[in-house]
Formats: C-alpha cells, structure tokens, sequence
C-alpha cells in the first residue's frame, strides 16, 4: 500500500515481475497503474536493470501487452511491440490453458508479495527503494529451491549470454491510422503531411511523436514515408525496415512443400519465410501447409492467389479468407449410393410385414 498524494489515501500497487528462466534472476518493479504504455515502460526498466535481454522473452497474456494470444499468429499492443523490436526481443504469448510453461515467474510474484504483504509506504519511490533493497540482500543470495545454486552466482554466469542493450532507450509513439486525402495527404492533429501517391483513398497506419510522423502500409506494416515535425519541408523516406531473416537450411524443405502444393502456396510460404521473424515462421509455413490438408490444395491455392492479388501474402490474411469462405461439403452422389426415399420404402415395407405377421398371430 502506497499513499496517493492527490488523494492522501493508502492505494494498492501493481507488482511486475521478470524472471530468468535460466539462473531465476528476477527484477520486481512496481506502478501505481496499469497500461500499454505502464507495460512497455516496465519491460524497458527491466531490462535496463538487468544490463541486457534475452532474445526471446513469454509474456502473460494480460491485455496490456497481448491483444490476440494465438499460438501461430498473435498480435501484441503496438506500444509493447515497438520497445522488443527496439530491444531485439521476440515476444511469444504463453499458452493458453498450459500454466507450465510460465510457472517460474509466478513462483516469483508469491515470493516478492510474501515481503510486501501489510506493509505500507509514504512514496512510490520509498517502496520501490525497499523492494530493490531486498532483492539485492535476500533475494539474489538466496539458494534457489529448483537450481540448488545461489540466484546472484548462476545469474553471474547467465549474465554473458544476454543481448547488449541499445545506446539509447527506444523511442515511443501515438498510434492510429488515417485516410490518405485526394489531395495525397494525412491529417494529424491541425497539420497536413504528405503520403505517398500510391495509396491516394487508403487507410495507413500512423505512428508519431512530438519529433517524428510514420505512415506504414496497413496491409505489410512497410514504412512508406518518416516526416520530421520540425522540419515538415523535408520529409526523409528511409529504405522499408527488413525484418529478422530466416536461413534456408531451416524453412527451405517447408517452402519447397509449399510450391508443390501450388504455385501461389510457394509464393506465400517464401514470403512468410523471407519477412517473418523466426520465432513465428515456422509456426506460419505449418499452418499454411496444415491448411492445405484440412481444406484442399486447391482451395488455399485459390486463398494465396487472393492474399497475393491484395499485397498481403500473410498467414493471417491466408485464414481470414478461408474463414469466410470454407469449401463446399462434398456431394453424396455416387452410383452405389441410393436415394434416402429408397430407404424410407424399404422400413415401411418391413413395418408393414412385422404388423401383419403379428396380426396373423
């Protein structure tokens, strides 16, 4: 409990906490509040405070940072998204309903409540003081229960393996998106700036900041043109951002299935491939390849041509279009296989029969 001075009422914080799966090395943190923009600052300090990253990190699937926990196509809050990709992490939503796969950090959370239970704090900073204070003295010394090793000597060990942190912390934005203007500009706030010719009537997403204006494809996410505020005369149009490549030793064998499925099955699974980030890609180019069993090659080769026509040969705009348009049930037509009547004729002929014999009788 911490005193609100707006209020001068004691108010329950938010405890946020990230563990190492390795060595159990944990940063506790706290807020007064909850958020995208709280949830993405938090994992910024955590890593800060750890001096480094890991290159993949599993999240709850609170709504502060999850938006959609789907196993092989999530969609994470853009503010949350923004700081991994600052940070060269890969955010994998935990598993739904599969409490295993994220226990090491909730043993964690009980254990930090247990020194925070009934106890009240005049600040925020105060708490936080305290809470630091005793991760460093009791917390970090300790023996953990699972490894059997002292928490600060593992973590020294693990320590050498993290991902360097950027020289500068990441920069945020506003997201939204806007209706490209017949005249090739968007709107934002009481300023104008300009867009791309070719997306003249088309949504675009917008990120901005009090310094920066980025218009994106709303169907890629390719960044189309960066206006600087300042400078609103020169825009600066910087070469689109190349996500995390795949090696063809681990996705050729599925592309190579993929293109003798279908020729626009190939296409799509080599753009999976090519723009996706690793951690995703494979998931993507099973599904697709899953799909082309479960519904017909045809039919998903019909799905990619769409994806295709639309600029957005995706995985997700893959299933939204069989979503909508599953294959038609097979048709029950075969020589061998008589017409339902035929069998209603020959039950009414055996009812028949069994009551008059019985009459008989």
């Amino acid at each position: 409990m911490v005193l609100d001075p707006s209020t001068g009422k004691y108010r329950r914080t938010r405890l946020f906490v990230m563990t190492l799966g390795w060595s159990r090395k944990a940063v506790n943190l706290l807020a007064m509040a909850s958020g995208a923009e709280v949830w993405a600052d938090l994992h910024e300090r955590a890593f800060r405070a750890l001096g480094g990253t890991t290159r993949v990190i599993v999240l709850d699937n609170l709504g502060e940072g999850v938006k959609r926990a789907d196993y092989c196509d999530p969609m994470l809050n853009p503010q949350y998204r923004q700081v991994l990709a600052h940070y060269g992490v890969v955010g994998v939503p935990a598993k739904v309903r599969d409490p295993d796969r994220k226990g090491k950090v909730e043993r964690g959370v009980g254990y930090a409540q247990l020194r925070l239970e009934h106890r009240r704090f005049e600040s925020l900073d105060e708490a936080q003081s305290f809470l630091d204070t005793w991760t460093s003295t009791v917390a970090d010394p300790r023996i953990h229960g699972t490894t059997k090793r002292v928490v600060k000597e593992h973590f020294d060990e693990e320590r050498p393996s993290l991902q360097p942190l950027p020289a500068e912390p990441c920069r945020r934005y506003r997201f939204g998106r806007r209706k490209v203007k017949t005249t090739g500009e968007v709107e934002i706030g009481t300023q104008t700036y300009a867009a791309p010719s070719t997306h003249v009537n088309i949504w675009v997403q917008v990120q901005h900041n009090d310094d920066v204006v980025r218009l994106l494809d709303e169907a890629t996410g390719q960044l189309l043109v960066e206006h600087n505020r300042k400078a609103i005369d020169a825009p600066r149009v910087p070469p689109p951002e190349a996500g995390k490549q795949l090696t063809m030793s681990q996705t050729a064998a599925l592309v190579q299935r993929g293109h003798r499925l279908g020729e626009n099955i190939g296409v799509v699974c080599a753009a999976v491939a090519a723009n996706d980030l690793e951690e995703f890609a494979m998931r993507r180019l099973r599904s697709l390849l899953a799909m082309a069993e479960k519904f017909g090659a045809d039919h998903v080769e019909v799905a990619c041509r769409v994806a295709i026509a639309a600029g957005a040969p995706t995985h997700r705009c893959v299933r939204a279009w069989l979503d909508h348009h599953p294959p038609a049930p097979l048709a029950q037509v075969n020589p061998l296989i008589r017409d339902l009547t035929a069998y209603r004729d020959v039950v009414a002929r055996r009812i028949s029969t069994t009551t008059t014999t019985n009459q008989e009788n």
